[in-house]
């Protein structure tokens, strides 16, 4: 695969992930509609249109909690890593399903509005100053439009325009509009109900993404090792014993870089963790042929230079190593990507196989 303009080659996995992924939503929207139609309801019964609003509303938000959470499971556990490969599939079906929520709340609560439905969605309620009845639209709007955002530019043709570091950096507006979803809900439907069903699950599924990302931030610093020097340019990585063939140890070298040091053959080298493609984490793949193969999207590198294999053309920096006894140690100072590096001879004694 190529970070150029390429579609990425559909595969079995691929199916199968879109396809359970597509049955789960419209599960959920079935049930919702069908099966349990008084799940939000309030004192009085409620018409078709607004309940449909709600089971594509409640749906937009229990998607966008789960894709919240596949990162740091994934961080947690390598088990949830083929979550990841398709992650931006998600975030796309989540845009459109809530996009079918804004279009059923305009064209029942404003389509008769004497103004322009678009206009009265804004204007119709401006009480700023006042938290009980606060015009909660506008953190829908907010966090609709980051999700058309976020859709929009899901293809690789705006990652190898925009640069990966720009990109990565819009697609960090999840969590703005989350925190927008949260909040619309908070200021919206919770102050609305009459049965509390929905107001429990709201706050169980946002207290499980905010719990699942602290355990990992925990867990990163607990097993990160953050900057640990012997001297200026010298990081050390991992002692010698904690090495197993076949795989690799992280490292941190900056507050942005990471190191990802592999045993191949009895040997060491060490490469950029972050992927051409998106950044992915490429110390968590493993090396087959001195290769190691980003767990994300597949794209590979040799470990000895950081390029992969003809006819791709992707490059990332290679780093120098060395031993001081037991220690393995890194110079933080990046060589310019595709650099061929020798690997470094390590005594087997120790090493996990």
């Amino acid at each position: 695969m190529s970070v150029k303009y390429i579609p990425v080659q559909w595969n079995n996995n691929k199916w199968k992930y879109n396809a359970v992924m597509l049955a789960s939503v419209f599960a959920y929207l079935w049930l919702f509609i069908f099966v349990t139609p008084d799940l939000m309801s309030n004192e009085g019964r409620i018409n078709g249109q607004v309940h449909n609003a709600r089971a594509f509303g409640s749906c937009a938000f229990l998607m966008l909690s789960v894709i919240l959470c596949i990162g740091p499971l994934a961080r947690l556990d390598k088990r949830f890593l083929p979550l990841l490969y398709n992650r931006r599939h998600f975030g796309v079906i989540t845009a459109f399903v809530a996009i079918t929520h804004a279009g059923y709340i305009l064209n029942w609560y404003f389509a008769f509005s004497p103004s322009n439905k678009y206009e009265a969605l804004l204007f119709s309620n401006t009480s700023y100053g006042q938290l009980s009845g606060f015009p909660f639209e506008v953190f829908g709007i907010f966090a609709l439009f980051c999700l058309v955002i976020l859709a929009a530019t899901s293809h690789d043709f705006w990652l190898k325009f925009l640069t990966p570091r720009i990109w990565k950096r819009i697609h960090y507006l999840i969590y703005a509009a989350y925190i927008a979803v949260v909040a619309h809900v908070s200021f919206g439907i919770l102050q609305d109900q009459q049965n509390h069903t929905f107001t429990l699950i709201f706050i169980v599924v946002a207290g499980i993404v905010a719990i699942l990302h602290l355990m990992a931030a925990l867990h990163e610093r607990k097993h990160g090792d953050p900057f640990p020097s012997i001297s200026d340019d010298w990081v050390k990585v991992c002692e010698t014993s904690e090495m197993q063939e076949g795989f690799a140890k992280i490292a941190q070298l900056t507050q942005k870089e990471r190191v990802a040091v592999f045993l191949h053959e009895g040997k060491l080298s060490a490469i950029s963790n972050a992927c051409a493609h998106q950044n992915g984490p490429l110390g968590e793949g493993k090396i087959i042929r001195c290769l190691v193969t980003c767990p994300w999207h597949g794209f590979q590198y040799d470990v000895t230079n950081g390029s992969s294999p003809a006819p791709f053309t992707e490059k990332v920096p290679t780093y120098n190593l060395k031993l001081e006894g037991t220690s393995i140690l890194v110079n933080r100072n990046a060589n310019a990507p595709g650099t061929f590096v020798e690997p470094l001879p390590m005594e087997t004694m120790g090493v996990a196989k």
